[in-house]
Parts: structure tokens; C-alpha cells; sequence
């Protein structure tokens, strides 16, 4: 399989595909990891990924040989240099031909694996600030910047473009530190070098089935880590269809296992950002989910909890987070949320009884009819005693005039 461009994080190097044994990523997103021997084996999970490391460059990696272009190639570049298009429409994403590609060219499509050469400048100053010579992406899966992905698809094999990108289709509000200010316009060089068909899952091993879906859950975390919730759940949701793909080529117990496993923290994840998009019910079939596999999962009963809690529903959230807390008795978090939740919880219950006692007109809390105090405890024996006299001599009347007649 084409090796593949590490997503977008905060590590000031240079992008670098990711290298054989690279060591996983871990966070503190929501849920506070306190034994980190005890949870090494799932170190990788978003619900723990601190600031990313550098992870050095690829091996065997080099950068490309250039040539400088001919007077009459110059020449020929120059009339499509004066014209941009707006991508978009909005003047937030733009492109301008810089080299064309030669004659017969084709465009590539999505799900096609794409190579270029990019280099990325600050567009308020020109500062260069990284140039890979070789990045390989799947297209339309925005596997890394979203300009990239939006621009490469309106380029022919051999063109070099220049993009110039606002920053909501780049690192966004966060930036990347040190060398891109947060919301930063950047004008990136782009040339296209080579497309091809993406892989059959259906034909793929269980080794590239397993690399191909760990490479989009990175993806999805350097998203997730830039904030961009719905670029985080897309690729989750990529890595998951590479992992339940249907597959002719036999798989051993042991990638099984390993891709049940990875499963399971793609689930997790994709539940974490379905819950920062209030995606509620769709986050809640998440953690579900991922339960069916591991009941005592705890990053799951926690982000469950989470999910219930979001939707009022205390009484069910609190004795999955108890479960949780059972596991793990040593973990502040959910220590902490649990706290939280029982007492919305109590106030919860006290508010909906204060309405029902409202609702049904009560006075104390025997939840019965109060005694109306307008009226005095004689007032309806009088009553009873003025039509038990006033029937009787009706009577009396009725008799004398009976009595006449006959």
C-alpha cells in the first residue's frame, strides 16, 4: 500500500508519513487517564491523546531532485498565470495554474490515491514554513487539509497549482505551533504527481486492513485535536467501513483481534465527536456499540453516561457511571462527573415535585387537598337545616291540598 501523510497536528516539523512502530497518541480529552501502565494497551483511544509528539521523519525519506524550468516552458506557463478560480464561490478558497499539465492529462477522481509535492507559506508574509516533496492521501476522504482535498480534484496529473486557502479549510482557529498563527491564510504550492485506483478492501489482508484503519483514525484525531468535529467523525466512520469491509482473503485470529480492538477505539472516538456535535442518539449507538463488544469497556460507560446526561436522563446515566467507577474506583473523573450528576439529579427530582404539588393545588406535603378556609364550620349544617324545613312544609302544603280535593 502507498505510504500515506501523517494528519495534521501540532508538531512544528514537517509533515512526515507515518514510520513503521511509531509510537501511538494518547489525550486528556474529558477523561483522566491515572495509571498510565494500566492503560497502555489503549493509549491511542481520543478520549486520552495529550499534545502530539514528534515523530520524526520517514525513513529513506529525501528531498526530490528539481530542475529549473526552460526559458520556452516559462514561456508557456505564463498565460494561464494571470487567471484564479474561486473554488468556492466565496473568495475563501482559490487556484491558479502555475505549471499546466501536459497535453492528455486526466483529472483524478475521488477515491483515488494521489501524490503531491507541497509546500505551505503564510500568505501575509510569504514566511515558507514547510515543503514535504511526497504526500500520499486518499481524495474526498479529507485525509489532511480540506483545501488540499477541495483543490487537487480540479488539477490534472503533472499541473502545479498555487492555492491560496483561508484558514477554515486549513489548521482553523487553532493554528499550529510554532509556525502557523492561529486563523492564518496560507498559500499553498501544490504539484500533482501521480493517481491511481485506491485499494479493494475486499482483497486487502488483514495487515493493510489493520494499517489502512489506524491511518484514518489518526486522521480523524488530528481533526479532532483542530477541533473540526465533522472531519473527526468522517474518518472515524472511514476506518470503521475499512474494518467491517467484507473480506475474500483470509484473516488470522490474531488480526481479528486486533481489528476488533481498533474497532472498538474508533467507536469511541466517533461517540466523542458526535457528542461535541450534540449528535446525541448518534453518539449513544456508539458507545453501544462498542459495549457489545466489551461490556467493561470504561472509556465507553463514561462517554455513555456523558451522552445520557447531556440528555437529562440522570437516572439512567448514574448507574452506568457507578459501573464505570467500579472498574476504575481510582479515577478522579468519574469520580467528579458522578458527583455532578447526582446532585442535578436530586435538584431534578425536587423541581418535579415542587410542579406536581403545584400542578394538584396542594399546601403541605401530604400531597392531599387542602380545607378551603373561606367557608365556617357552621355554614353547612345551617344550609341543612334550612332545606330540611323548607321540604317539610312543602309537605304540610301538599297534604292540606289534597285533603280539599277529596
Amino acid at each position: 500500500m502507498a505510504s500515506r501523510a501523517e494528519p495534521t497536528t501540532a508538531d512544528p516539523g514537517p509533515i512526515t508519513l507515518i514510520p513503521s512502530g511509531a509510537p501511538q497518541l494518547d489525550a486528556s480529552e474529558d477523561f483522566e487517564v491515572l495509571d498510565g501502565a494500566e492503560e497502555e494497551e489503549d493509549d491511542d483511544d481520543l478520549s486520552e491523546l495529550p499534545p502530539l509528539e514528534d515523530l520524526g521523519a520517514a525513513p529513506n525519506e529525501g528531498p526530490t531532485e528539481s530542475h529549473p524550468a526552460s526559458s520556452e516552458e516559462t514561456e508557456q506557463s505564463e498565460s494561464p498565470q494571470e487567471e484564479w478560480l474561486d473554488i468556492l464561490g466565496n473568495g475563501l478558497l482559490k487556484k491558479k495554474i502555475l505549471v499546466a499539465a501536459p497535453p492528455g492529462a486526466e483529472r483524478p477522481t475521488k477515491g483515488q490515491d494521489v501524490t503531491v509535492h507541497l509546500k505551505i507559506s503564510l500568505e501575509e508574509d510569504g514566511t515558507q514554513v514547510e515543503e514535504q516533496p511526497s504526500i500520499t492521501f486518499t481524495l474526498g476522504d479529507c485525509d489532511f487539509l480540506q483545501a488540499l482535498d477541495l483543490s487537487v480534484q480540479l488539477m490534472n496529473v503533472g499541473e502545479t497549482a498555487l492555492i491560496i486557502a483561508d484558514a477554515k479549510y486549513c489548521f482553523g482557529s487553532h493554528g499550529r505551533s510554532p509556525t502557523i498563527p492561529p486563523n492564518s491564510t496560507l498559500r499553498l504550492e501544490v504539484a500533482l504527481q501521480t493517481a491511481v485506483d485506491g485499494p479493494d478492501l475486499e482483497l486487502l489482508n488483514g495487515r493493510e486492513r489493520i494499517t489502512l484503519a489506524d491511518h484514518k483514525r489518526e486522521c480523524g484525531n488530528g481533526h479532532y485535536q483542530r477541533a473540526d468535529f465533522v472531519l473527526a467523525a468522517n474518518s472515524y466512520d472511514l476506518a470503521l467501513k475499512a474494518i467491517s469491509a467484507s473480506s475474500k482473503v483470509d484473516v488470522s485470529p490474531e488480526e481479528e483481534a486486533e481489528l476488533l480492538e481498533l474497532k472498538v477505539k474508533c467507536l469511541n472516538n466517533l461517540a466523542a465527536s458526535q457528542l461535541k456535535l450534540d449528535h446525541y442518539s448518534a453518539a449513544l449507538q456508539s458507545c453501544n456499540l462498542a459495549l457489545s463488544h466489551q461490556p467493561d469497556n470504561i472509556k465507553a460507560l463514561f462517554r455513555k453516561g456523558k451522552v445520557l446526561a447531556q440528555q437529562g436522563e440522570y437516572a439512567e446515566a448514574i448507574p452506568i457511571l457507578r459501573a464505570a467507577l467500579k472498574l476504575e474506583p481510582s479515577n478522579k473523573t468519574i469520580h467528579s462527573e458522578l458527583s455532578k450528576l447526582v446532585k442535578k439529579h436530586a435538584a431534578q427530582r425536587h423541581t418535579e415535585t415542587a410542579m406536581y404539588k403545584k400542578m394538584l393545588g396542594t399546601a403541605g406535603g401530604s400531597g392531599l387537598p387542602a380545607k378551603s378556609t373561606t367557608k365556617g364550620p357552621r355554614s353547612i349544617p345551617w344550609k341543612w337545616l334550612f332545606g330540611a324545613t323548607a321540604v317539610a312544609l312543602g309537605g304540610v302544603a301538599l297534604s292540606v291540598v289534597i285533603a280539599a280535593r277529596n
